[in-house]
């Protein structure tokens, strides 16, 4: 497992436990003693998974009090029992829940009573940003599907975070509403209080009405996690848990109609034409707009006119010298939220969190392709999005779903000459559920058409399409799944084009040692993958997953999509055991073991890997995490490594990497993450290591920094290919490479109110190398690692490089009133590129001679105001 993936399980881990110091709260604590609603004849308790709505004669004033006569008449819910660390065990501290309606809102009261308020943890945050705090999180399945949901979630603070969920457990935490919500602490513990407007949920339409409600407790200071009804860490998904909650009825259909007008004011450093002829700060005005309108109760349109993007986090610096394209994550609000329904699930592990397959978001918009051949320093960095509209919903049916449509405009270099066509990109989901939720069958369609000219069409394929589809069920107490998939994809442009698409790093038809040819004369290229895996998500303590998963030598689906690589068929065995109660030596504990291999389609090995990773929470909170993973055994071959040319046998390789984090209730929590890893036998190594800490000043104050250094060497890094590809005077050069890459990532969260925030991200990044040792391609075969080169360039010095750069991103936001909000934006970047690195790894020179570049700034102001008309 790779360090990022390591970071990832950790952060997710971290996330299901909730902790928090016991000292005193920031907030001030309330001596009056607290006035309970009082019962009537109409109140009554919920049982352990039912309960019923009132109906209120009254609003109840939203204000974090619980003496509202509002309140009165409303049914309890209190049978909660805890999930964490002790599966069903009766809480210490009880919880009383009361839920109210009328024709505009749903209005929901929670007591969560607490011996110690003066140990409430109460901490400051901006909006969907967890602390760790006390919370109430609301799990509300309005369609009553089992599979989707709306989560709304308090802290004492009055922190406001919402998600969507589909898949019955994936949260797309992008996803905001306009609702109100009020907490606060007293004498007796503390209150929150929720007003959610009807228009922000989805229901069918009907007289009558039941929705899935799970409510969930943290208590942040003892680690507990409490529930109604209880939920059960060993039962896959959650939203499928949830208890019904009835009596809803006479809703009157809302109006869905927002508007977010915007103005936007930029100024840009912009480099002018020319040699050392300077920079320019010219300053840009727009207007744009985001629009939602419900088409009916289950169907949304969401539509965005001249989009700006400019308050999203800057990517993290990344050297790629891999054989592969890098992934990003999409980080731009538009095609977040929502997303869920796009995904269609040809290319990831079912255990990953993210998946990426036939969309990927981060094509609209992307950095003109043609860029670094016709343009210029003072040329586009990303294309225009002049619009993009999709419509998402659930019919009554069980039909998810999710259409989107975005025009990016041409963009232009030097002498008028094209670097971005012209285009249009579209994508269809749909899902129908099968069994209330026990499985589901789906199909996809995406299509790329650009408005190529003479100049473009010889690089750029004219349009693209992709389609697929996928079944899903689950069985056995809903434990088990079958999950497949069917996909296939055709592109069409020029013979310039198409010929061009064959060579690049995804398919590779130059390779003189596969049985896959190159067609100079094709005008199209066609392709298919195939999917399949057998997984156990739930009962005992035991997971597992099969794939099996093949892509033909022609699937491509890049121009909208995300792939890496044709030409594979894969097979992974994943099996983990899972302890999550509470032992005499730990908290709780996650074991994983991962068989997996891979191969060309006419069988030529790629992979073989062994892995495990273990990961335990300690009593005291701690975790403690372990892996080792060995590869390269039994002969395989790196197929891409000579970009084009044969296959070069690899031998066995080994990484093991170990880390620790501490409790995450403290002031501050710091973590160490590093590893070990080698192979070309004994002729590469290296090491990592991750130290980084997280800290609380105050409640408003957070901040957190993190150093990450890599010492690595590479013996058979790939320098290049010299002659003419695909003939026997090619050579293919690899060379040692000795590489020292620092990072420095720091956050600051400074919070003066859940409405005003500001955030400050900043990396600068450094990696050097030194290249040595130049060598071609011998006998790329050969068992001996030693029989596979033979040295070239008569002694000539390879060189080396010299990369540096920084990123800081600096928001102020003020949501000024629900929904509207003022974004102030300072974009911050340096960056070089030299083959000519220093002797050593000096940081205090290596970071003088970054700064003392010529900086890029961007500085932006953004107003939206919500319209509900």
């Amino acid at each position: 497992m790779s360090p990022r993936r390591v970071a990832a399980l950790a952060a997710l881990l971290l996330a299901s436990a909730a902790g928090a110091q016991t000292n005193t709260p920031t907030r001030p604590v309330s001596r009056e003693l607290p006035v309970p609603p009082a019962a009537d004849a109409g109140e009554s308790r919920a049982t352990a998974r039912a309960a019923i709505a009132r109906r209120a004669e009254r609003a109840p004033t939203i204000d974090g009090r619980d003496d509202d006569a509002a309140w009165r008449g409303a049914q309890v819910i209190d049978q909660f029992l805890e999930y964490e660390p002790t599966p069903a065990a009766v809480p210490r501290f009880k919880t009383e829940v009361r839920v109210l309606f009328d024709d505009k809102y749903l209005y929901v009261g929670a007591r969560m009573f607490d011996p110690a308020p003066d140990s409430i943890i109460s901490l400051l945050s901006r909006r969907d940003v967890r602390t760790q705090s006390e919370q109430l999180k609301l799990v509300i399945d309005s369609y009553h599907d089992r599979r989707t949901a709306y989560q709304f979630i308090l802290n004492p603070a009055g922190v406001k975070r919402d998600f969507y969920v589909y898949n019955d457990a994936t949260e797309d935490v992008t996803w905001d509403a306009v609702w109100d919500g009020a907490a606060r602490v007293d004498s007796a513990g503390w209150v929150a209080e929720f007003r959610i407007p009807l228009s922000q949920l989805r229901f069918p339409k009907g007289d009558a009405h039941t929705f899935g409600l799970l409510i969930v407790r943290d208590v942040a200071r003892t680690g507990q996690r409490i529930s109604w009804p209880l939920y059960r860490r060993d039962v896959q998904g959650y939203v499928s848990q949830a208890g019904e909650i009835s009596g809803f009825a006479g809703f009157a259909t809302p109006r869905r109609l927002e508007v977010s007008p915007y103005v936007v004011t930029k100024n840009v450093t912009q480099a002018r034409p020319g040699t050392n002829a300077g920079y320019t700060h010219p300053q840009e005005q727009a207007i744009g707009a985001d629009l939602k309108y419900g088409l009916t109760s289950n169907l949304t349109v969401d539509a965005t006119i001249n989009p700006d993007f400019g308050q999203v986090e800057a990517d993290p610096a990344v050297l790629n010298l891999g054989a592969f394209e890098q992934f990003f994550e999409e980080r731009r609000p538009f095609f977040l939220e929502g997303a869920g329904i796009f995904t269609f699930r040809n290319s990831c592990n079912d255990i990953d969190t993210g998946c990426r397959g036939l969309f990927y978001s981060r094509r609209i918009g992307r950095s003109p392709q043609l860029g670094g051949s016709y343009g210029d320093a003072s040329s586009p960095l990303n294309t225009t999005i002049l619009g993009a509209a999709k419509i998402t919903g659930r019919l009554p049916s069980g039909l998810s779903i999710g259409v989107l449509d975005a025009v990016t405009q041409r963009e232009v270099g030097t002498r008028d000459r094209t670097i971005e066509p012209g285009t249009n990109y579209f994508a269809a989901r749909a899902q129908q559920d099968l069994n209330k939720g026990q499985g589901d069958f789906g199909a996809m369609i995406t299509a790329v058409n650009r408005d190529v000219d003479t100049l473009t069409a010889r690089f750029l394929r004219r349009n693209a399409y992709t389609g697929g589809l996928d079944f899903r069920y689950r069985f056995f107490k809903r434990n088990y799944e079958l999950h497949t998939s069917l996909s296939g994809s055709h592109v069409a442009g020029t013979r310039d084009a198409i010929t061009a698409l064959q060579r690049d790093g995804v398919h590779r038809y130059q390779r003189p040692d596969d049985d896959v040819t190159l067609d100079p004369n094709r005008t199209s290229l066609v392709g298919d993958a195939q999917r399949v895996s057998f997984s156990k998500f739930g009962g005992g303590r035991t997971r597992f997953q099969s794939v099996y998963q093949r892509y033909s030598p022609g699937f491509e689906i890049n121009d909208l999509g995300f792939q890496q690589r044709a030409d594979e068929q894969l097979f992974r065995n994943w099996f983990a055991y899972q302890i999550q109660q509470p032992t005499a030596l730990f908290r709780m504990a996650f074991f994983n073991f991962n068989a997996m291999g891979s191969w060309t389609t006419d069988g030529l090995a790629l992979q073989r890997n062994l892995n495990t990773n273990w990961h335990l929470q300690f009593k005291n909170m701690m975790w403690g995490h372990f892996g080792t993973n060995v590869g390269g055994f039994g002969g395989v071959y790196d197929d891409r490594d000579a970009r084009g040319g044969p296959a070069v046998r690899r031998s066995t390789s080994w990484e093991v990497w170990s880390g620790v984090e501490g409790d995450n209730r403290k002031p501050w929590t710091p973590y160490l993450f590093a590893g070990l890893y080698g192979g070309d036998e004994g002729n590469t190594r290296g090491y990592w290591m991750e130290p980084s800490v997280n800290f609380r000043l105050r409640s408003q104050f957070s901040a957190s920094l993190g150093v990450s250094y890599n010492r690595a060497s590479d013996n058979s890094q790939w320098y290049g290919n010299y002659g003419v590809s695909g003939v026997d005077t090619t050579h293919y050069t690899f060379a040692h490479l000795d590489q020292r890459t620092l990072s420095l990532t720091t956050r600051l969260n400074y919070t003066a109110s859940p409405t005003l925030s500001f955030q400050f991200y900043g990396q600068p990044y450094i990696a050097l190398g030194e290249y040595s040792d130049w060598r071609e391609l011998a006998n790329p075969r050969a068992e001996a690692y030693a029989d596979r080169y033979r040295p070239y360039g008569a002694g000539r010095d390879p060189g080396g490089l010299d990369f540096k750069q920084l990123r800081t991103n600096s928001v102020l936001r003020w949501e000024y009133r629900p929904g509207s909000t003022l974004f102030v934006v300072w974009a911050h970047g340096r960056d070089a590129f030299t083959t000519d690195p220093n002797d050593r790894l000096n940081v205090r020179r290596e970071y003088q001679d970054l700064l003392g570049l010529h900086p890029n700034n961007t500085f932006l102001v953004k107003l939206s105001y919500w319209l509900n008309p």
